[in-house]
């Protein structure tokens, strides 16, 4: 392939601002400068050095060191610790060792503790921890259909019970401030499962809501699950008129305007709003209003010349539209969600592989007339039921969603960037799973893409509705690195993944999660979304796995590819980060698009990757770790702020050495932090949540990540960088790039 150039100088400097650099001359240098500097600079330092001295002590010792055997903890994916309940203590340091020897060590330790976590079919799958709402709707659910159990409701009672703080309150993460709706909805679970409102812990937690607003100030959802039982007015809440289905897709705020977490969840909720149930409550919440005598305050309307006077006048004017609408357009549109949500529903049962949305497709279902016994229904209970997680101690959490397909790529590209050989079975196994869960039909992402070819893969094991970008490029990654048995079956997989993915691109060169162009401004106005992000639009950190996946496919030189490059270095910070959408947050980011703009041509002087480098350097912590709270997306003083995570130590470490950082102090002691904070058993600790489902709204978990991330920096310290500019690694089936092989 040959680089394209005008001879002209790389971008402005930090001073002057990104956003200042003209497109063109951003894409001429990024192909100019590319392919030709990193790899007459970094790749000789990086692969000839460390690939010769340890790869194969990496290899041996993995292979011939006996394995321990699988552990498993009962009600989790993960192994536990000692049988005494005891945590295994930290690796030993690098004692009278070698940087490069600790590394290996603990690279050797990781890959055993993580071939040991791999199921037989092939797969990984870790926790995806959230926060008590899911477990108090859960319960809120069951009340509602009649079908609550006392064993159920006892072992979600101890999980809630054991998240509640000592001020009473509960958090949507560790370590994170006080939240009322939160806080309401864990209150009200307890409640149902007998904690009497004047026992200590609930007394904390009711004082607490009261002072903060009480039911009124809480979120809309959670006052939509209060009204299902009469605790709330249903006349309170905003309307959301089921005749949404009719409106075309070119009209503003018709069902497609909203992200597809939202669509599937806001579709059976016009069912439920148009038909209001109330259920006869168990018990009053007096407790838990500013004021009992008033529990339904009317705040004041915003000027009608803002965006939230505007909407809230058009709320006023459903409401009123709900009192003469059409008996026959309205059932109509009902019968027209209904099936809309019937035709969505996976093979597992369940809507998405989403929690919320199968919990309110459950209920709007039952009120159209389905009864418990239906196929529709019972396969959705089921469904449900196993994003049950159920723990040692009798607890009983609930997982929003479950990431099998994102978890297995994660894991097999951090065994293969770990030294673990093409062809080991643990490998083939996983490619072989991963291309049974290949999507091949068309779904809701076809509204704006018609005449795209279906390929790709979704997060969870079952969602042929919504295959997303993020997962398609990482998995493409992962299949590259293993050597299949049967390749022309790879090919044509990957070969389905990188068209569809290009054809998923947004008319500003980026790329999204789910769908492409979704960037109405009018859905996240609404008074009814205030629960999180509702619309879907293209990301840093996505764009940047794009990217890197196009680069390793040799199509770094596309004009599609350039111009997401020349999207994902305006979007820079002034201070040299990026935005992490879907990992928290400016580590995230940074950590996805340097080594994206790296493996794309991108040279480690450009003065892009030079300010990402400095800003990395600027936040290491003082334990040589990186870390960063989730109170960065509200407060961006928090940027890069927050106590060392694993994942997040490795997001960083991906970026510097992929940036040519690998002799670096800030390299060198981050990879000490990893070796250090290693376990015996060759996991490591992540209490905090280092993953996003919405911005601020709704933080995760994901309990493999303190697994896979720490690995693969581990694997790129000592092998450099599997897809850099001007080679591959031997026995690993890269694509060369025209005319550069």
């Amino acid at each position: 392939m040959t680089a394209t150039t005008d001879g002209g100088a790389q971008g402005a400097d930090a001073g002057s601002g990104i956003d200042a650099e003209p497109r063109s001359e951003v894409r001429t240098e990024v192909r100019a400068d590319v392919r030709n500097d990193v790899r007459n600079d970094v790749r000789n330092d990086v692969r000839n050095d460390v690939r010769a001295e340890v790869r194969g002590e990496v290899r041996a010792e993995v292979l011939a060191e006996p394995r321990t055997p699988p552990r498993t903890d009962p009600g989790t994916s993960g192994p536990p610790g000692p049988a005494d309940g005891s945590r295994p203590g930290p690796a030993p340091g690098p004692v009278r060792q070698s940087p490069h020897e600790a590394a290996r060590r603990a690279a050797a330790r990781a890959t055993r503790n993580l071939l040991d976590r791999q199921d037989p079919e092939g797969w990984w799958k870790g926790d995806l921890e959230t926060n008590v709402t899911m477990d108090a709707e859960d319960l809120l659910l069951r009340q509602f259909l009649g079908i609550r159990d006392e064993a159920t409701t006892r072992a979600a009672a101890l999980f809630i019970r054991g998240e509640q703080r000592e001020d009473g309150t509960w958090a949507t993460f560790h370590g994170g401030p006080p939240d009322l709706s939160a806080t309401v909805e864990a209150y009200v679970a307890l409640r149902l499962a007998g904690d009497e409102p004047d026992s200590a812990h609930m007394a904390r937690a009711s004082a607490w809501i009261r002072a903060h607003g009480g039911i009124a100030a809480a979120r809309v959802f959670t006052r939509i699950w209060l009204a299902l039982f009469g605790w709330w007015n249903w006349d309170h809440l905003p309307e959301l008129p089921p005749e949404l289905v009719f409106l075309p897709s070119w009209v503003p705020l018709n069902i497609y305007d909203f992200g597809c977490w939202a669509r599937q969840t806001i579709v059976p909720l016009t069912v439920v709003s148009a038909l209001r149930p109330v259920r006869p409550a168990p018990f009053a919440l007096d407790e838990l209003h500013a004021d009992a005598r008033a529990p339904h305050p009317v705040g004041r309307l915003a000027p009608l010349t803002t965006w939230d006077g505007a909407f809230q006048r058009v709320d006023r004017a459903l409401h009123l539209y709900r009192r003469f609408a059409p008996r026959r357009l309205r059932k109509a549109a009902m019968d027209t969600a209904a099936r809309w949500i019937v035709e969505r529903q996976e093979n597992d049962g369940c809507w998405g592989g989403i929690q919320p949305p199968a919990v309110y497709s459950v209920i709007a279902l039952h009120l159209l007339g389905y009864d418990l016994g239906h196929p529709v229904m019972r396969a959705g209970l089921e469904s449900l039921d196993r994003f049950a997680i159920w723990r040692e101690d009798g607890a009983r959490m609930i997982e929003a969603c479950q990431s099998p397909v994102w978890d297995t790529c994660l894991a097999a590209i951090a065994l293969a960037d770990a030294g673990l050989r093409p062809d080991h079975p643990a490998l083939v196994k996983a490619a072989d799973w991963m291309l049974g869960e290949e999507v091949v039909r068309s779904g809701d992402w076809a509204v704006r893409r018609p005449g795209l070819a279906p390929g790709g893969w979704a997060f969870e094991f079952h969602n042929a509705t919504y295959p997303d970008i993020d997962d398609t490029a990482e998995v493409v990654l992962a299949l590259r690195r293993v050597k299949h048995p049967d390749p022309a079956r790879v090919e044509a997989a990957i070969a389905r993944g990188v068209s569809w993915n290009l054809g998923m691109q947004s008319r500003n060169g980026a790329w999204a999660a789910f769908d492409a162009d979704n960037t109405s401004p009018f859905p996240n106005r609404l008074p009814f979304c205030d629960f999180g992000e509702v619309i879907d639009p293209p990301s840093a950190d996505v764009t940047a796995h794009v990217v890197e996946m196009l680069a390793a496919e040799g199509r770094a030189g596309d004009a599609r590819t350039r111009r997401g490059i020349a999207w994902l270095l305006a979007e820079q910070e002034p201070d040299g980060g990026w935005f992490g959408r879907w990992g928290t947050n400016y580590v995230y980011g940074t950590g996805s698009v340097v080594p994206a703009l790296t493996a794309a041509g991108l040279a480690p002087g450009h003065p892009a990757i030079r300010r990402a480098v400095r800003w990395l350097e600027s936040v290491q912590n003082e334990d040589g770790g990186w870390g960063e709270d989730q109170r960065s997306y509200q407060d961006r003083s928090w940027a890069g702020k927050g106590a060392s995570t694993p994942s997040q130590t490795a997001w960083a470490l991906m970026a510097l050495l992929s940036a040519g950082e690998r002799d670096g102090r800030a390299v060198e002691r981050g990879i000490a932090h990893l070796v250090t904070t290693q376990d015996t058993d060759g996991s490591w600790d992540e209490p905090y949540f280092t993953g996003t489902g919405f911005p601020w709204d709704f933080s995760i978990n994901y309990h493999l990540y303190r697994q896979v991330f720490p690995l693969t920096a581990l694997g790129r310290y000592l092998h450099g960088e599997p897809f850099a500019p001007g080679g591959h690694r031997p026995g690993v089936a890269v694509t060369a790039p025209a005319g550069e092989a």
